[in-house]
This record gives structure tokens, sequence and C-alpha cells, in this order.
């Protein structure tokens, strides 16, 4: 999670919702350039939180703390709207809630700024979060978080999880196998759509296994649509196994001279084909939700799928091209995510 993207497929898919939360990152086109990203909260709020490091007797209020993380949320994306329509207003603020927490831990993980200190500032972003969970919060992130914890009775772990993957982030950039990509994914991404599951009170074990095979699919287009600029940044999430067996080294994978190697494309059809099956796999979980929730499943899912069918309809050259989706995709997936929801009563 290099800093570089808010969502998975935040500036490529431009389909509103909380889905779009996963893999926190900023777009390819936005960068830092080592400052913090913590936005400066509204004057009033800024004035009681200077400088507090621990609890004080007037703490920010749940409603100053959620304008705090929908500010956040707004500085950070552009094609992703946190307070989207299709999100219930009463979910708005649990939803930048959960976005700021992640925004944050992944700034620790990858900015420049946090360099020799990156395990540090997510073990105690560990600790924050457990202190919230007991009802215990003096950041106003946490303030948010400590109110959706009582409110919608949120385990803490999948945000755990989300550490986790955060920890790796700064410790690990290749993977030798699909098990252990799809374990990251498991820990990255997978959180995310089990937290919005349950935010919608669906609680169902059944629903969650296939919320994570369209969350891991998503993260997966997103790794293809972004093989490039991972690459240049000494970052490779294809399968150190696979580039082998296929005779591509991790030296080309930097270089626009990539997708002419013998294996190259190949390699990224096996591993377009492998995600396509976590779509499929994913399909039956949409006509299981309905309102405002499996409309965006259904966005979502078409978004992600009309990404990888454009990355693989170039050849997977996203040397030269990031692919994206047009004005009269955009309009098609919107129109068929429409009949989706008729059809199945949604």
């Amino acid at each position: 999670m290099d800093g570089r993207r808010v969502s998975a497929l935040e500036d490529s898919l431009t389909v509103p919702g909380v889905y779009g939360i996963l893999r926190p990152r900023l777009s390819s086109d936005f960068t830092l350039s080592g400052r913090p990203s913590m936005p400066f909260p509204p004057a009033t709020i800024r004035e009681r939180l200077a400088g507090r490091q621990e609890p004080a007797g007037d703490l920010p209020s749940p409603a100053e703390a959620y304008a705090h993380c929908r500010a956040l949320a707004r500085r950070h994306y552009e094609n992703f709207p946190v307070a989207s329509l299709l999100i219930p207003g009463r979910l708005r603020g649990p939803v930048a809630a959960i976005y700021a927490f992640a925004r944050r831990a992944d700034d620790f993980a990858d900015e420049p700024a946090y360099e020799g200190r990156r395990l540090a500032l997510l073990d105690g972003w560990s600790r924050q979060l457990e202190r919230a969970a007991a009802g215990e919060a003096s950041d106003p992130i946490f303030v948010a978080l400590s109110d959706v914890f009582r409110r919608h009775h949120l385990p803490s772990a999948p945000f755990q999880d989300l550490l986790s993957a955060f920890r790796q982030d700064a410790l690990q950039c290749r993977y030798r196998s699909w098990t252990e990509v799809l374990d990251y994914c498991r820990r990255s991404a997978n959180p995310i759509g089990r937290l919005v599951l349950l935010l919608f009170g669906h609680r169902d074990e059944s629903l969650f296994g296939l919320s994570d095979a369209l969350c891991t699919a998503l993260q997966l287009t997103n790794f293809w649509q972004d093989l490039a600029v991972d690459a240049r940044r000494g970052r490779i999430y294809v399968p150190l196994e696979a580039m082998a067996r296929h005779g591509v080294a991790e030296a080309s994978l930097a270089s626009a001279e990539a997708p002419g190697c013998a294996g190259f494309l190949p390699l990224m059809e096996e591993m377009g084909r492998r995600t396509r099956e976590l779509f499929e796999g994913a399909r039956s979980l949409l006509p299981r939700i309905g309102g405002r929730l499996g409309f965006e499943l259904r966005l979502t899912w078409l978004g992600g799928v009309r990404i990888l069918e454009e990355t693989r309809r170039i050849g997977f050259d996203v040397f030269r091209h990031r692919p994206a989706l047009g004005v009269a995709s955009k309009a098609s997936v919107l129109m068929q995510a429409c009949w989706w929801a008729a059809r199945d009563g949604g």
C-alpha cells in the first residue's frame, strides 16, 4: 500500500460508494512529497486538539470527530465520494472513520516522513485502536471509531488485519507464490468488505467469503493495472514462482519493453484468468444484497470486471496505457447495474 492510491479502483472506475475504500492508496498522479497527510480539522476543533497527545477533559464530540474524518476523506479522494448518495446518511460518518483510520496507517507504512519509525507508529495505532474498542480515545479518528464500535458492534479484528498488512508493506515488496499474494489480500482488502457488510447489518457468515472474493479480485485488478508504476517503485505483486515459470525477470517489469518479452503475456494472462475466477466466485453475492449496498456491489463488480477486461485487451501493456473506463463504458456499467438490480428485486 505504497501511499499512492486511496482505493483499489478509485481513479479509474469512478463509481461511488463504500467498497471504494479498498486498499487505501493515493492515485498514481498525486503524491505527498513526504508531508504528513492528516488534514487540518475545522478551526474550532483544531484549537481544541492542538498539541494533545493524551486524553483530556474536553475531548472532541463524536460529531466533531466524524467531521474531522470526513475532511480527511475529502482531501484525499477524487473519484471516490465517501459521502456518496449510495451510503445512507447514518453510515457516512462511520465509513469516513474507517477510511481515516486506514488512510493514516497507510501513510505510516509508506510516506518518507515516517521512515525509521513506521513499525513503532503502526504499533501505536494498534494500541489506540484497542483503547477505542474499549471506549477510550482522544485522537479524533479514534473518538469516531469508538462511537462506531459502540453503535455498530464491530469487531476490532478486521482493523488489526489491516494493520498487519501495513506492517508487511513496510517490510516486504516481493511475494513468492500465489498463496502469499492471496494472504496479503486477505488482510489488506478483505477486511474492508467485511466491515462494510457489518455496518449495513449483514452478519451471515456465508456472505463474508463471497465478499472476500470480490475484494481480492478488485485488489488484484489494481495490481495488474498499476504493474508498471509499482515495479518502478520496487514493488512486485506478481508471484515470483509464476515469473520464473514463464521466464520473466524482475528487472524487466520496470521497463517499458516488458510487453515484448516472450513470457510476459502468458504470465499476465494467467494472472488475469485467476483474477477473473475470483470475480466469478463473488458474483453470487450480488443478488443476495439489496438496497443501496446491493446496487453499489453491482456497480463495483461490473466496473472491476470491465477494468480487468480492458487491461487484458491492451495485452497488459500498462507501461504505455493505464486502463480506465471511458464515458460510454461507465454509462454501460450503470445501465447494467440498474438492470441487474431490477431483475434481482434489489
